[in-house]
């Protein structure tokens, strides 16, 4: 016989393989039955379309007025050279978020994306040809390339370079796969609920873990329009409820999914019902130690969040808050607060 629930299951396992440099599985579990795909399908596209990379965005080639254009001495076309231009993928040294880079190559020569390494920029797929030089040729060149994020039409760019430089799209996405698959998982005596493992693969200008890592960044920036709007309704709504005379308990009535604790410690305060923070503050070292299935990690964690917020080893709660914080915390969760 299941149990009716009032909140939603919490995922506790976090599992990261590495394929290879740039390749992982990021598999995290169990969700709720539906849940795995409401999360996943957003942060596949903010992997995609978030992930900070960097790309040329023009080019200024010495005797070339423009793409179609050809150089004396050089085996490709411009538009080629352009080609194999997007097709290498740096990275800016030093933080910078844009940088004008100048070349110069003369007599017979094989130019490939190695060569363009120097103190600005790196190089990470070196072995890519770039141009292929006579005896007589001279290839004299310089480029911006820039941090950014997705990819950028020339069109769109236009007013970011210097007149006379020819014009590039800009293809910034570091993130070449961004995959996931939803596998079903037992808890308890219940089949049904769910498990997601992200297939990620990278071209070097960011780890996979980076752009996972980013994808959940922005996520919870883009969510915070409404928390910073609906969550503090809801949040004033339930701290509103304290009179005047007890505004002093305010700092006591965060709700412990709001201090930033991990999966396994929500959890185990969860199971015992533990919803605030002031909760945490009327019980003793020993009596968290014996929460169970808390384990020593999350005990420091919760430790650390209990320290950050003033409540430290040191911290004595006065008798008198004592008494009427523990009132107040039945009274919001007779009255449903939680």
């Amino acid at each position: 016989m299941r149990k009716i629930k009032v909140t939603p299951y919490m995922p506790s396992q976090v599992e990261v393989k590495e394929m290879s440099q740039n390749h992982v599985e990021i598999t995290a579990y169990p969700f709720e039955p539906g849940y795995a795909v409401t999360l996943a399908h957003p942060l596949r596209r903010l992997i995609l379309g978030s992930s900070i990379g960097y790309a040329p965005i023009s080019i200024t080639i010495q005797g070339a007025a423009h793409e179609f254009d050809n150089i004396r001495g050089m085996h490709e076309d411009v538009a080629v050279f352009i080609i194999n231009l997007k097709n290498i993928r740096f990275k800016i040294k030093n933080g910078h978020d844009r940088v004008e880079v100048n070349y110069s190559f003369s007599g017979h020569k094989d130019v490939v994306a190695a060569d363009l390494n120097n103190d600005e920029i790196e190089v990470l797929n070196g072995n890519l040809p770039l141009a292929t030089l006579n005896e007589d040729a001279e290839l004299h060149f310089s480029m911006v390339i820039a941090k950014g994020i997705g990819y950028m039409p020339s069109e769109d760019l236009v007013g970011e370079v210097e007149n006379g430089a020819i014009v590039l799209d800009a293809f910034f996405t570091p993130v070449r796969k961004a995959n996931y698959s939803i596998a079903n998982v037992l808890v308890e005596d219940n089949p049904n609920f769910e498990k997601i493992i992200f297939d990620i693969v990278t071209d070097g200008q960011i780890t996979p873990i980076e752009a996972f890592s980013n994808a959940l960044e922005v996520m919870n920036k883009q969510l915070s329009v409404f928390s910073s709007v609906l969550n503090i309704n809801l949040v004033t709504e339930k701290i509103n409820t304290i009179s005047t005379e007890d505004s002093e308990l305010k700092p006591y009535l965060q709700t412990v999914d709001t201090i930033g604790l991990g999966a396994r410690a929500f959890n185990a305060l969860d199971r015992l019902g533990i919803k605030y923070l002031g909760e945490l503050v009327l019980m003793s070292e020993n009596e968290i130690k014996n929460i169970k299935q808390l384990g020593s990690k999350s005990y420091t964690e919760i430790q650390e969040r209990l320290v950050s917020g003033g409540f430290g080893p040191d911290f004595e709660l006065p008798d008198s808050i004592r008494t009427q914080l523990t009132k107040k915390i039945e009274q919001l969760k007779s009255k449903g607060f939680l």
